[in-house]
């Protein structure tokens, strides 16, 4: 259950900063929601964006499945099959007056990281809950805080300090 809202942390409006271009052509994945649509079609112009510019010459697919609650079946799809260096996972959920928004964002969240933990692929959360169309509109469409961009930037540098740790970074990157 979230706090009350006078009792909740401002949200950040600072994206990181954009990381060094990837030198060698990656496979990147979006597993989005069709449902909320306008929104997480801005997710996914901003992640697009952002790879176009960092990570030059790369793949990426995009799968579109009914809602937030399918995307962790349709990420660990695409996961298992090793062919993706990161999959970004992109809904929006509406807090209402029941707990369903909250139910959802929970399973969901524990879902993605068991998998990323478990298949050892970066698997980016980006399964926004709101309050208002104003908070959607901020994170989703807009271009200071879109969190499509920050999943892009979060994927590359995930990638190359996976790398790193792994001891086989690529000699270009």
């Amino acid at each position: 259950m979230a706090p009350p809202a006078n009792l909740r942390a401002p949200m950040s409006t600072a994206l990181p900063d954009r990381p060094q271009p990837l030198a060698g052509a990656r496979r990147f994945v979006i597993v989005a929601s069709r449902y909320n649509a306008e929104f997480v079609d801005g997710l996914i112009a901003g992640a697009r964006g952002e790879f176009a510019a960092i990570a030059p010459g790369s793949t990426l697919d995009v799968h579109r499945v009914p809602g937030s609650f399918e995307i962790p079946l349709g990420v660990q799809t695409v996961a298992e099959q090793g062919k993706a260096d990161a999959v970004l996972a992109f809904g929006l959920l509406w807090e209402g007056e029941t707990s369903h928004a909250s139910l959802i964002a929970t399973a969901v969240t524990n879902a993605l990281l068991e998998m990323s933990l478990r298949l050892r692929i970066p698997v980016l959360h980006e399964i926004i809950v709101v309050r208002t169309e104003e908070q959607a509109r901020e994170r989703c469409l807009g271009s200071t805080i879109n969190r499509g961009v920050e999943a892009a930037r979060a994927a590359i540098r995930m990638i190359r300090e996976l790398e790193n740790i792994r001891g086989h970074r690529r000699p270009s990157s």
